[in-house]
C-alpha cells in the first residue's frame, strides 16, 4: 500500500495537469491504418459494427471489429479525412484488423496502407487540451468525440472524450511535442492518463477486453454498433443479444479497500460456507488520486451494482464495492 500511495504521490503533478490543465502522453505506439480509394468507406462499412460508409471528412465513428460470432478482435476510431480513412486501435489488435481488411479488399476499389510507424501520436489530455492545441498553431476539430481536422501534410488533430490526439508525420513528433510544451501542455507519463481513462470507465482492449468479450458484455454498444446500418461481420449474434438476449456478463467498476494487480480473480461469497466462486477478474487497475484504488471488471451478470466482492490477490482477499462506472 505504501508504495502504491507513493506512486500516486510522484503522479500527483502529472494527474493535475491531466484534470485541470493539459497533460501531453505520446502513444505513438498506437496502430494506424490508411485506407484509400472511392470504395474505403463503403468497405469498411461492411467489416466493423458501426455507420461508417456515410462519414463526411473531418467526421469519425467508434467501431468495433469481431468475429463471426461477435467476439472482439479489437477496438477502432475511423476517421474521414481529405487523405483517406484513417484508421487508429490498440498496438496488440492491429495485426487481426490489418489481416482481416487485407483479405476482404479483393475485388474493392481501396488500397491498405499501414501508417503505425509513419505517424507519431500525441494525446493532449484535460480541459485545456484545446486552448493549448491552438496556442501551438494547431487546427482544432469540431465539438462532437472523434471529429479530425488537419491533415498528413500538418497534423491531423482529432477530439477524444479527454481531449486531442494529435498525429504528426513522424520525424515531426519531436517538434510539435516541443511546441506544445512551450504554450503549457505538461508531460506525463502514460500512467497518469491510465488513471484517468479508468476513472471515466472506458475499458482498454488487451487490458479489460479481448477476443472473448462482446461490445454488450464490454458496455461499448451505445458508441460502437449501429442497429440501422447494413450487415457487417458478427451482425447477427450482436442483434439477436441485443433484441432478445442478456449478456452472461458486465463490465463493472470496482471501489477497492486497497490496491490489487490486473488479472486478480474476483470472488463472491459462497451459500453456507461453501469456497467463493470466481465471477470475474481485474482487468485494469489503479490507484486515483481522488478516488483511491479503482478497477474495472467484467462479472457475471448475477453481480450487480451495490454488491460487495472480494479480490483474490496473491495470498490478500482484497474487498471491493461494486459500482457503475464512470468514477468521476
Amino acid at each position: 500500500m505504501l508504495d502504491c500511495m507513493a506512486t500516486v504521490d510522484t503522479l500527483s503533478p502529472g494527474y493535475e495537469a491531466c484534470t485541470s490543465g493539459a497533460g501531453l502522453i505520446d502513444r505513438s505506439e498506437t496502430g494506424k491504418l490508411l485506407l484509400t480509394g472511392e470504395q474505403a468507406q463503403a468497405f469498411l462499412d461492411g467489416q466493423v459494427s458501426n455507420e461508417i460508409g456515410a462519414l463526411e471528412v473531418g467526421h469519425g465513428r467508434y467501431a468495433a471489429l469481431l468475429t463471426n460470432k461477435g467476439r472482439m478482435l479489437g477496438d477502432l476510431r475511423a476517421l474521414a479525412t481529405e487523405d483517406g480513412l484513417l484508421v487508429l486501435c490498440e498496438r496488440v489488435a492491429l495485426q487481426p484488423l490489418f489481416d482481416q481488411v487485407r483479405r476482404g479488399l479483393i475485388g474493392w476499389q481501396a488500397e491498405l496502407h499501414k501508417r503505425t510507424l509513419e505517424l507519431g501520436l500525441l494525446s493532449l489530455v484535460g480541459p485545456r487540451a484545446e486552448e493549448i492545441a491552438r496556442a501551438a498553431g494547431l487546427a482544432v476539430p469540431g465539438d462532437e468525440e472523434h471529429d479530425v481536422a488537419g491533415g498528413a501534410g500538418s497534423a491531423y488533430v482529432v477530439r477524444t472524450d479527454a481531449g486531442l490526439d494529435v498525429l504528426p508525420e513522424a520525424e515531426r513528433v519531436a517538434d510539435v511535442r516541443a511546441a506544445l510544451l512551450r504554450v503549457g501542455a505538461v508531460e506525463v507519463p502514460e500512467a497518469v492518463g491510465e488513471i484517468v481513462r479508468v476513472e471515466h470507465g472506458r475499458p482498454r482492449y488487451g487490458i479489460d477486453l479481448d477476443d472473448g468479450v462482446m461490445p454488450a458484455e464490454a458496455g461499448i454498444v451505445e458508441r460502437a454498433v449501429s442497429f440501422t446500418k447494413g450487415c457487417y461481420v458478427g451482425q447477427e449474434t450482436v442483434a439477436r443479444l441485443h433484441w432478445k438476449g442478456k449478456p452472461n456478463r458486465h463490465l463493472r467498476g470496482l471501489r477497492l479497500a486497497e490496491p490489487v494487480a490486473p488479472g486478480a480473480a474476483v470472488t463472491v461469497a459462497g451459500e453456507d460456507g461453501a469456497v467463493p466462486r470466481e465471477v470475474g477478474t481485474v482487468g485494469s487497475a489503479v490507484v486515483s488520486p481522488t478516488c483511491g484504488p479503482i478497477a474495472l471488471a467484467i462479472l457475471r451478470r448475477e453481480v450487480s451494482p451495490g454488491d460487495h466482492v472480494q479480490v483474490a490477490d496473491g495470498e490478500r482477499t482484497v474487498a471491493a464495492d461494486v459500482v457503475t462506472p464512470p468514477f468521476a
